[in-house]
């Protein structure tokens, strides 16, 4: 028995032994014949990336004037999508007839100002002067008469700010009263009720009592606050308003009366004086028009809408009334992965994929971006890396090819530089 596994064991190590010599044999003939020439792999010829189209020219938020910044917007004369000529009126604010009464009015004060240049040129008629001194007169009697009415106004608010306040304060103490006899009162039966002495039904009645006098209080705080807020703020209108019509009267009846010192006789300073002050109402004019012009939202060059914002009746708000851009340029603005933007140069060619495109659009790299920033644009596929690091490439689409998409602002899209 011992000898039969003796045999074995030899054989079962010479059968290894020449295993072992047929594959070095194999493996050293392999190397020889290869001469051990290391395998390389093929140079890419294409940098992919997702990315968006947008016109070359950036989008622009057309929005108010600061100055009318929060005004509303009365008309929207145009619709998405819709093609715009340089200077066509987009959108008409609601401030624009306050406006137009500004502009109104200053004409007025310029022909005014005619009116006593050429006065005072032709110089002194019989009645002239006794006409001025009864325009004067009426300047200083309609001054008085506005500034009076704006004095009761003021006194009449305050009158009546002073007696609501009074009563809504003393509703407030009557109502803080109430509440002070529910809590007593409540308290009270809570130790009825914890002898057994009332009912669930008597000490549920006596908490709703407690809970509707402190929602009565509540509510007559803030109308009180609400009297305060709404009273004080007609006043500082009112005061405001005053000291308009002061310093506005006085300047008139002022301008009035120098007129009527000078208006005998005709001396070269008078007439340069009228020539000032129809310079300067003609300023305020040319002002007053180019505010009226800020109520019309024009587009600053051809282009086409793209999102409208704000419609009519509604506030403008920080999204601005539409976006607006030149869409005959389009390019897309392609996320390379920072390992890869060493292969981009200017002038490559490239090919922009996407479901919504019926075939392939073409263009060539004409901007590389200097900063590298975490990518916007993913691809929404599982395991998909959202903490990439990436940079913006600008591809222009050839004409043909921007015309396809110039509906298609900030589609996502694939695309493909080739190197």
């Amino acid at each position: 028995m011992k000898r039969l596994i003796l045999l074995v064991l030899a054989v079962a190590s010479v059968g290894g032994g020449v295993a072992t010599y047929t594959f070095n044999h194999s493996t050293k003939a392999s190397s020889a014949s290869t001469g051990e020439v290391e395998e390389t792999l093929p140079a890419p010829t294409l940098v992919t990336a997702l990315g968006r189209l947008e016109p070359e020219t950036p989008v622009i938020k057309l929005s108010a004037p600061l100055a009318l910044d929060g005004d509303r917007v009365e008309k929207i004369l145009l619709q998405e999508g819709d093609a715009v000529k340089a200077g066509q009126i987009i959108a008409i604010l609601d401030s624009r007839d306050k406006l137009q009464s500004a502009v109104e009015r200053a004409q007025k004060q310029v022909n005014v100002a005619q009116a006593k240049l050429d006065q005072i040129k032709s110089g002194a008629k019989p009645g002239e002067i006794q006409s001025q001194k009864a325009n004067v007169e009426k300047l200083k009697a309609e001054y008085e008469g506005n500034k009076n009415a704006y004095i009761q106004t003021i006194a009449r608010i305050e009158a009546q700010w002073q007696g609501d306040r009074a009563a809504q304060e003393a509703n407030i103490r009557q109502l803080a009263a109430e509440l002070k006899n529910a809590k007593s009162e409540y308290e009270r039966y809570q130790q009825l009720y914890s002898q057994g002495a009332v009912s669930n039904s008597l000490i549920d009645s006596k908490r709703l009592n407690v809970e509707t006098s402190e929602q009565k209080l509540t509510e007559a705080r803030a109308i009180l606050e609400r009297t305060n807020t709404t009273a004080s703020k007609q006043l500082a209108e009112a005061r405001v308003e005053l000291k308009r019509i002061s310093n506005t009267g006085t300047k008139q009846i002022r301008a009035a009366e120098e007129t009527l010192n000078s208006i005998a006789e005709v001396r070269t300073v008078d007439v340069n004086l009228a020539r000032t002050e129809l310079e300067s109402a003609i300023s305020v004019l040319d002002s007053a028009k180019t505010d009226l012009e800020s109520a019309f939202i024009r587009a600053p060059m051809s282009g086409r809408i793209l999102k409208i914002h704000t419609r009519a009746g509604e506030k403008i708000t920080a999204s601005g009334i539409a976006d607006f851009a030149q869409t005959e340029k389009m390019s897309v603005v392609a996320e390379v992965y920072q390992t890869d933007i060493h292969r981009v140069k200017i002038g490559q060619k490239a090919k922009i994929m996407s479901p919504t495109l019926s075939e392939k659009l073409e263009g060539n790299v004409i901007q590389i971006g200097l900063q590298v920033n975490r990518q916007n644009v993913f691809s929404n596929q599982p395991g998909e890396n959202l903490d990439s690091r990436v940079v913006e490439v600008k591809i222009r689409l050839t004409p043909q090819d921007s015309k396809k998409v110039a509906g298609l602002t900030n589609l996502q899209v694939q695309t493909a530089i080739e190197l």
